[in-house]
């Protein structure tokens, strides 16, 4: 009854606009908070992904084929030495090679059921995964030893064919799915004998242009069908910090070395939106300390309003800690109710903004919510934690003022 009888004693002055303006001014610098924290969470695979269209930092490079290497039979081939001297730049993380076929490739394609059919002489390479723009899970379905060898498609070699060879010669056009379902029958000749198999196209790649096959396979091939002879890489593909770097250009000049991609622009839309991100978050953050820092004024000024009353109520026996008690109870309601809704808002923004990833990037999943609702808590329990401190040491600041 009097823990009672206090509360609404000390409630009676509190104006209900000033503690609405509390609520609005933290409710909406905590929900800018934890929507660009899942906003960022959303979008990261749009940049890390390995069939990320938005990936930067990749640029292959070969040698410059010119007249005296044609003429004196040279490959344009990269050695081991220099290879070690890519890796060794500052600008440059990591370096992967293409490793070719060492054998000859003869490729059927269709059949009766298809409506037509083609013969072509083709070729395989190979690169590490963390260099491939495929969605991984399609590409070691099947074992190096097996039948079936899973492929991956330059994307404007479907295009070419649709829009340029099927239109002019009124083949039909093919779709990616059915691309997907049409087996591939291989003729797998080398030095030391001969093998047929059966290619899946699995994925098409947007940066690669080249036919590949996973890595194991092109290794196990190469030492069935052509063992003991070496495969030196005719192009490399250089991962990097900054593909618009100047220091890259003028190293690949100066060693006679030609890129076949830039993704400087790719680099500059991938930064340019981490900015963005970043800038709206520290927005954000500076909204909601602004609206931390009303609600303390608010109570402070409460408390100074309320010092006779207060000062009154310690002498008749309720001890400062009873009195703050009130008002920590205060600011933690406030505190569930901004916390709760702003997680209701960070979700409605969030259904807004899928459907539009999914769009631009197919295979998108959508990322857990665990990082922004511990944001939450954590600034939850960081923001009460200090809001109890400093309400504490107003409340027996006045008591020792009126004390004194």
């Amino acid at each position: 009854m009097a823990s009672l009888l206090l509360r609404k004693l000390l409630s009676r002055n509190i104006s209900p606009f000033q503690l609405a303006g509390f609520v609005l001014a933290n409710l909406f610098g905590m929900t800018i908070v934890l929507t660009s924290v899942q906003f960022y969470t959303d979008v990261l695979p749009l940049f890390t992904g390995n069939d990320s269209f938005l990936k930067p930092g990749q640029v292959i490079i070969a040698k410059q084929v010119s007249a005296l290497r044609t003429i004196s039979g040279a490959p344009p081939v990269f050695k081991s030495d220099e290879i070690d001297a890519l890796r060794r730049q500052p600008f440059i993380q990591s370096v992967g090679t293409f490793t070719p076929s060492l054998y000859h490739v003869m490729a059927t394609i269709g059949g009766d059921a298809l409506g037509m059919q083609m013969t072509t002489e083709m070729f395989f390479e190979s690169v590490p995964d963390d260099y491939l723009d495929i969605d991984l899970t399609k590409w070691h379905r099947n074992h190096p030893d097996g039948d079936t060898i899973p492929i991956v498609l330059p994307r404007t070699y479907l295009n070419l064919y649709n829009f340029g060879f099927a239109g002019n010669r009124g083949l039909p056009t093919i779709s990616e799915g059915l691309v997907g379902i049409i087996n591939i029958h291989l003729l797998l000749t080398g030095t030391h004998g001969k093998c047929r198999l059966t290619g899946k196209v699995v994925d098409f790649s947007r940066r690669l242009n080249t036919i590949l096959i996973p890595q194991s396979f092109m290794e196990s091939l190469n030492a069935r069908l052509c063992p003991g002879i070496p495969a030196p890489p005719s192009r490399l593909i250089l991962q990097v910090n900054n593909p618009a770097d100047e220091r890259i250009a003028d190293y690949l000049q100066a060693n006679g070395y030609d890129t076949e991609s830039n993704d400087a622009d790719a680099s500059r839309t991938a930064g340019f939106l981490k900015l963005v991100i970043l800038l709206v978050m520290g927005v954000g953050v500076l909204i909601t300390a602004l609206s931390f820092y009303v609600l303390l004024l608010s109570i402070f000024l409460l408390l100074q309003k309320h010092t006779e009353k207060i000062d009154s109520l310690m002498l008749i026996g309720y001890a400062p800690h009873t009195i703050a008690r009130f008002y920590d109870a205060l600011s933690l309601v406030a505190n569930i109710v901004i916390l709760a809704l702003s997680l209701a808002l960070t979700l409605l923004l969030r259904n807004y903004y899928l459907p539009h990833f999914g769009e631009l990037y197919p295979s998108y999943t959508p990322s857990a919510l665990f990082l922004t609702l511990l944001t939450g808590i954590v600034l939850f329990v960081v923001i009460s934690v200090f809001n109890y401190l400093s309400i504490r040491r107003k409340v027996i600041a006045v008591w020792k003022m009126h004390t004194q």
